[in-house]
């Protein structure tokens, strides 16, 4: 069960791709001074949030194989899960949220990662864009945008593009620029009929097949890197729903295409140091917590697997199978890999914590270097629970309608992000010579003159 802490500083119906864009609820075009239904007086506590948030987890859990398996996107459950609340844990109290500190986010991402663990993935980057407002020095536009989050509203993410080329729409095409990041960037704001909008095409655009507005990596009118919120429904905005990945198929995590899209009221979210600095562990951490909740899943799963079987093998010590030794030593063996990722997962929250309560390069530094350990630790652990766990279902295990497969997938998935194989060598670099790790941050000054560390 989840200890509820708050930090200590301060609905739509579900979209589907090609629906008509529209205001979140409570809210009407142009506004976001007020609070709209379901925040303030008469909104539920956190503690009455939780049982909300749990019923969805367990419908979620409930037809999390099917899904996978014909590729079904939970439209209905994000938005529930939404109107429910859960998008608005880190806006703090004062917007309307309820400012739970990151340990208890985290411990949430991981319950609704056990559940489906396309789910902590879609919102990472709605999670991602309350920290950076949080931190935000725009306060009419942060508190515009936290708001609007307090009453649903759900962001989605697109950074990434494809390689080569990306064709930005006529009236803004231009050719990629690469940046010092390392990234091309094609995607541009610039101006139409005096309007500012947004051209251009991205690749894993995470959430954004779930969201209602989007904020997009640009380069704006002087060439700078920067961010812009879109509506995600806007007729300019096409979802082309063509990721083909192994693992994690329903995060919406393919191609977006933008085509002159007016940016939102208070659109503009410019980089800001401080979300900088925290940002690549809180994006790590995320799929820390997804890797946990996967864990969790695969022991709970085997037990029920196992639970199930009518025989063991020729060699079994015992004719049942919730009594064979071996197969006993696996589901042990699944727990200790679990334990072993909730222990490091709420190490690396509660270090996250404290970074950014103190503020500091050297906090940051120490922070994402046990993050990066936390990272080589979970993944092997849970990669290996999800071979092991075969080894308790017998013949058996390996059938679709066990869906046991879908973990290994997903968690495989998971590791490729942010590649784990350079993490040892940066540990190492720190504790021995006190080599800071690269963060994106410092990359991204690479580009923005304006900002300085």
């Amino acid at each position: 069960m989840t200890d509820i802490t708050t930090s200590p500083t301060a609905t739509n119906p579900a979209p589907e791709p090609g629906s008509t864009p529209g205001a979140v609820s409570g809210v009407g075009a142009g506004s976001g001074a007020g609070v709209g239904a379901g925040v303030g007086a008469g909104a539920p506590t956190l503690e009455e949030a939780l049982s909300g948030f749990r019923a969805v987890f367990e419908r979620l859990a409930e037809g999390a194989g099917e899904r996978d398996l014909t590729r079904t996107h939970p439209f209905e459950l994000v938005r529930e899960l939404a109107d429910a609340g859960f998008g608005r844990l880190r806006v703090p109290v004062e917007y309307g949220g309820y400012g739970v500190d990151l340990p208890t986010l985290f411990d949430l991402l991981a319950e609704a990662g056990q559940a489906d663990s396309n789910v902590p993935q879609i919102l990472r980057g709605h999670f991602s864009a309350v920290e950076i407002l949080r931190t935000s020095d725009d306060h009419e536009g942060a508190g515009y945008w936290l708001r609007r989050i307090a009453e649903g509203a759900v962001f989605g993410n697109a950074q990434s593009e494809p390689p080569g080329p990306a064709q930005a729409g006529e009236s803004g095409g231009v050719d990629p620029v690469r940046t010092g990041t390392g990234f091309e960037i094609s995607t541009r704001l610039h101006r139409v009929g005096g309007q500012l909008v947004v051209s251009g095409t991205k690749f894993y655009s995470t959430g954004s097949l779930y969201a209602d507005y989007i904020r997009v990596a640009v380069l704006d009118e002087d060439g700078q890197r920067a961010f812009a919120v879109v509506p995600a429904r806007h007729e300019g905005v096409v979802h082309a729903d063509d990721w083909d990945g192994i693992g994690q198929r329903l995060t919406g995590s393919g191609t977006t295409y933008f085509e002159a899209v007016p940016i939102a009221e208070h659109g503009r979210l410019g980089l800001v140091r401080e979300a900088l600095r925290s940002l690549p562990a809180f994006f790590q951490i995320v799929h820390l917590a997804n890797l946990a909740g996967i864990a969790r899943s695969l022991r709970e799963e085997t037990i029920a697997l196992l639970r199930s079987r009518q025989r063991t093998g020729l060699h079994a010590l015992s004719t049942e199978a919730t009594s064979d030794p071996e197969v006993l030593g696996v589901i042990g063996s699944l727990h200790a890999r679990s334990l072993t990722a909730d222990t490091l997962l709420r190490h690396a929250a509660e270090g996250l914590e404290a970074a950014n309560a103190a503020g500091t390069r050297e906090a940051y530094a120490a922070n994402f270097a046990d993050v990066s350990a936390a990272q080589i630790a979970i993944i092997e652990a849970v990669l290996d629970a999800a071979t092991i766990a075969f080894n308790a279902g017998g013949s058996s295990a390996v059938r679709e309608r066990t869906h046991l497969d879908r973990h290994w997938r997903n968690a495989r998935t998971l590791a490729s992000h942010n590649p784990v194989i350079y993490k040892p060598r940066v540990i190492g670099a720190y504790l021995v010579n006190g080599t800071p790790p690269d963060s994106s941050f410092d990359r991204v000054l690479v580009d923005r003159k304006d900002l300085n560390p």
